[in-house]
């Protein structure tokens, strides 16, 4: 018997290409894909991505996934809507820990990206040029930035005490993700790692905030085949 995906009017494209990829897949190999198999499909280079629109999937009742083993997922009958779905495209990679020098080519190719529902957004972000970018490292694991997380930035040139934005420092030709706090003698950019010491730059040192983040999409670790 052939399973059929119905497209749900609400579902996101990549959203709806996983769907008919592992329906595709299952009637061809009797099993399902790995999340690898998924990425090369679908052209996603990430799999903390592949894992973030199966999360999804899985939420909104037309997947179910076994986490303890590989290839551990099945599509189910139900097709709610995930709602109006914004692409927001994966620019690169942000160190979250002692500042990298910032990349001479791309990290990731242009069909990098993650959609998030709408809903899931507030007013304010809601038709924003948002960007996202994947972080590496865990000075920021105490705000509940790991290692792997793709952070949504809204675009900003200027910062509140307090903020966690995305700091290109000119000529250092590094970059960060940091709490940010003006001082009286230049800036302090905090880490939410005590491992990790406060980065302080002065006066007279070029410190270009690019964004703000306005949401964290987790890595979650599991079995990848």
């Amino acid at each position: 018997m052939m399973m059929m995906v119905r497209k749900s009017k609400g579902l996101g494209e990549r959203h709806q290409k996983i769907l008919d990829f592992i329906a595709s897949y299952q009637r061809e190999h009797k099993h399902p894909p790995s999340i690898r198999e998924i990425g090369e499909h679908c052209k996603i280079s990430s799999t903390s991505v592949v894992n973030y629109y199966l999360d999804q999937l899985e939420k909104e009742g037309l997947l179910e996934r076994d986490r303890k083993i590989s290839r551990g997922m099945r599509l189910i009958g139900n097709s709610n809507p995930l709602g109006d779905m914004l692409r927001v495209p994966v620019l690169g990679v942000i160190q979250a820990g002692e500042p990298i020098l910032v990349p001479s080519e791309a990290a990731f190719t242009p069909e990098d990206s993650v959609e998030i529902a709408t809903s899931m957004m507030s007013s304010k972000e809601k038709g924003k040029d948002l960007f996202a970018l994947q972080v590496q490292g865990d000075s920021m694991i105490d705000a509940m930035v790991n290692d792997g997380d793709i952070v949504i930035l809204k675009p900003a040139q200027e910062a509140r005490n307090g903020e966690m934005v995305a700091v290109w420092l000119n000529e250092r030709n590094e970059t960060t993700l940091k709490y940010f706090y003006k001082e009286k003698d230049g800036y302090r950019l905090q880490p939410a790692n005590p491992a990790f010491k406060p980065i302080m730059i002065k006066k007279n040192e070029s410190l270009d905030i690019k964004g703000k983040v306005v949401m964290v999409i987790r890595k979650v670790d599991r079995l990848v085949a």
